[in-house]
């Protein structure tokens, strides 16, 4: 028996102006699904990541999630629902330490729940969780591989360490959905693959189905199931890595002609 579907797309449009940044996106998305989104800059991927989260409105189209119509909501009520993301740029509180960035997140849940203080409650337990918001943060650290920078502020935490940290940020909602856009930008060489690696050992665990942005195709096709290929706010294709990699359209417009002989063909690791 086939996952349920999780997310549904249809008809889906957005224009600024002249530029037309979604032109009839069709997807559906399967519960426990990982996908990454490809293509190059200014392609449609980052539009699509903003019009299902809700911070853009589609011109014409629906978005159903768990077969209910979320076009029209606001991002922070899809987020309630269980609808998260994280952003190219890191949205962290660059005055607190990293424990606390995390307790920010949790406590915002716990507010949710019962009106509690975000910053005086951190002893309070959160309806659904069955513990406190600093036994929750703690652990958070600890599954991103954080702890070392516990107590540092989040300033001057380096640019991996700020990307798994607006993660974890994310994971505290406890999101069905989990959308990362570009979670390896600005992320050395020498560092993005620990990353990614971490990044989902840390959040597939819960089965949270996932949909990533990145332009890496080797870390592509390592961690992704299925490849939905952007380009000129289109979906180009959408298939298993081994196939989306190699298709004509992805191979001239985004991984291009002459790298078709080195585009990976299918996962290394998991």
């Amino acid at each position: 028996m086939s996952n349920p579907t999780l997310l549904k797309v249809s008809g889906v449009n957005k224009t600024f102006g002249a530029v037309t940044a979604a032109s009839d996106i069709n997807v559906s998305v399967l519960k426990g699904e990982c996908i990454g989104l490809i293509g190059t800059n200014g392609a449609g991927k980052t539009t699509f990541v903003n019009l299902v989260t809700g911070y853009l409105k589609p011109d014409t189209g629906v978005i159903l999630y768990e077969g209910n119509d979320i076009t029209s909501l606001p991002s922070r009520e899809i987020t309630r629902l269980g609808i998260c993301r994280s952003f190219q740029i890191p949205q962290l509180y660059n005055t607190l330490t990293a424990l606390e960035n995390i307790e920010v997140s949790y406590g915002i849940v716990s507010l949710s729940a019962h009106k509690e203080s975000l910053f005086t409650k951190t002893e309070s337990m959160i309806p659904g969780y069955g513990k406190n918001i600093r036994q929750l943060a703690e652990e958070s650290l600890e599954r991103f591989g954080l702890t070392a920078y516990r107590d540092k502020l989040t300033r001057v935490l380096p640019g991996g360490v700020r990307k798994l940290l607006d993660i974890a940020m994310a994971m505290a909602v406890k999101p069905k959905i989990l959308m990362l856009d570009e979670p390896t930008s600005g992320v050395s060489t020498e560092e993005k693959f620990d990353i990614m690696q971490m990044v989902m050992k840390a959040i597939r665990k819960d089965g949270t189905t996932v949909l990533f942005v990145e332009h890496d195709m080797e870390i592509v096709s390592q961690h992704a199931e299925r490849v939905l290929a952007f380009y000129d706010g289109e979906i180009i294709a959408d298939d298993v890595p081994e196939v989306a990699l190699n298709d004509a359209k992805v191979l001239k417009y985004i991984v291009g002609d002459k790298h078709s002989s080195s585009v990976p063909t299918g996962k290394q690791h998991a």
